[in-house]
């Protein structure tokens, strides 16, 4: 009877534990085996202390995670982290009094942080103009060229030599495609993200002004200069003579196909298609390569941008402790073991150096050839005001208008200027309109 008073007395003190616990909410849009993955880490945390409860909730895609923390935090039922896709940087920075900087949050509630262990090409994208950090980045990819080694050596190619410059895909492509090797050369994913946003990186030319919207509202785009018009004007060219296949707007969701199949040799997509490219591609030798650059073009290659999506505070929570349960989960999110798990994991790069340098001591990379190629692209240089990324307000929409415009270069309505000329005129308009409602 004692011994079941005693477990009974236990368990109770166990349960007032749990329940004394203060809850912190996040919203995600991490689907699928990732999604099991970020439960995976949460339970970890949860089991690691006493103090906090992370509780984490699966909000759909990028775009509806944001449109109901938005929705959520107009009706005051916002949760305390949400996860935010890198191009609702501008967008969540403007909310004024919405957001809880996390360099604010971290030095009030007293946690260790320190902004220099992140790869400076991740932290950048996420810090204002004075160097502070504003979110905490947790999935960052940058996009890679994976290439077919079997269709390479059926072509007559080495198939341990990726294409280094775009005069090589041109050249490699012509290959395959004249031997018969694949239907065509090379595919991309995310036009607007790889062959426009990464490509003006990549060759330290400006997407628009003010250091590409970092340096305020006022920004415009100016992404119709001459490296940008010749690269749309060669993938039409490429398009029409078969080298290059358009796998699709918003995302290019046909690109994986076209190479899975074995229809294209060569594909540039995320970091992060690692795991998806390695898990489908099981009838060929995949290899990974940098992105290929214009070796006219002085000072290319420079450094990737990232894409993915970073955690941001909302303000409003009524307990203080929240805001201290989430600087603790953050410190914990961000330590080498956990952030070098996921990264080995998802794809995702990993956000610190030492989280990169336990991989390497793990002898991961030796093991995973090409799993570290993206680290390499978005280290290669120190990110200069044309390479760390972009901040414009109502990018979402301004990304469709580049789908929009390189499917009118496509369909012969426009020249590569033209279309480019396009995307910046309409582009600008809507960041006159986000300009208006955020002074």
């Amino acid at each position: 009877m004692k011994k079941f008073v005693l477990a009974a007395v236990f368990a109770g003190l166990s349960t007032s534990t749990a329940l004394a616990a203060t809850q912190v909410p996040w919203w995600h849009a991490m689907g699928g085996e990732l999604g099991k993955k970020v439960d995976e880490i949460v339970a970890g945390y949860n089991a690691s202390q006493d103090e906090y409860e992370v509780v984490a909730s699966y909000k759909g895609g990028y775009a509806e995670t944001m449109n109901s923390a938005i929705a959520a935090f107009r009706a005051g039922q916002q949760p305390a982290i949400v996860q935010v896709y890198e191009v609702g940087t501008g967008t969540m920075m403007a909310a004024k009094g919405a957001i809880y900087p996390v360099y604010e949050l971290m030095e009030k509630t007293g946690e260790a942080f320190d902004p220099s262990a992140f790869l400076p090409a991740v932290v950048g994208y996420y810090t204002d103009t004075d160097g502070n950090m504003l979110s905490m980045p947790f999935n960052s990819s940058t996009p890679i060229l994976y290439y077919n080694k079997d269709v390479f050596e059926k072509a007559g190619l080495d198939p341990n030599t990726p294409p280094k410059t775009w005069a090589d895909m041109e050249a490699f492509s012509k290959k395959i495609v004249e031997s018969g090797a694949a239907e065509c050369g090379f595919t991309t994913g995310w036009v607007s993200w790889i062959q426009t946003e990464n490509l003006s990186a990549w060759h330290n030319v400006p997407l628009g002004t003010e250091e590409n919207g970092f340096g305020g509202l006022d920004a415009r785009l100016t992404m119709n200069g001459p490296v940008q018009v010749k690269h749309w004007g060669n993938l039409k060219k490429w398009a029409d003579e078969g080298l290059y296949k358009y796998a699709g707007p918003v995302g290019g969701d046909d690109a994986q196909p076209l190479f899975y199949s074995q229809n294209c040799a060569m594909m540039m997509n995320s970091s992060a298609s690692r795991a998806g490219v390695m898990a489908n591609a099981k009838d060929f030798d995949v290899g990974f390569g940098m992105l290929p650059y214009y070796d006219d073009v002085d000072g290319a290659p420079q450094n990737s941008i990232i894409g993915g999506a970073t955690l941001w505070v909302l303000q409003g929570q009524k307990d203080d402790a929240v805001y201290a349960g989430v600087a603790d989960f953050f410190s914990y999110l961000s330590s080498p073991e956990v952030q070098a798990d996921w990264h080995q994991f998802s794809g995702y790069l990993p956000i610190t150096a030492a989280a990169y340098d336990l991989g390497k001591q793990q002898g991961y990379y030796e093991a995973n050839p090409g799993a570290d190629v993206g680290i390499k692209e978005i280290t290669l240089n120190p990110p200069t005001a044309n390479s760390k990324g972009l901040r414009f307000g109502n990018y979402v929409q301004i990304r469709n208008i580049i789908d929009e415009e390189f499917e009118a270069l496509l369909n012969d309505s426009k020249d590569a200027q033209g279309a480019l000329d396009s995307v910046v005129s309409r582009g600008n308009a809507l960041l006159v309109d986000f300009q208006d409602a955020n002074q």
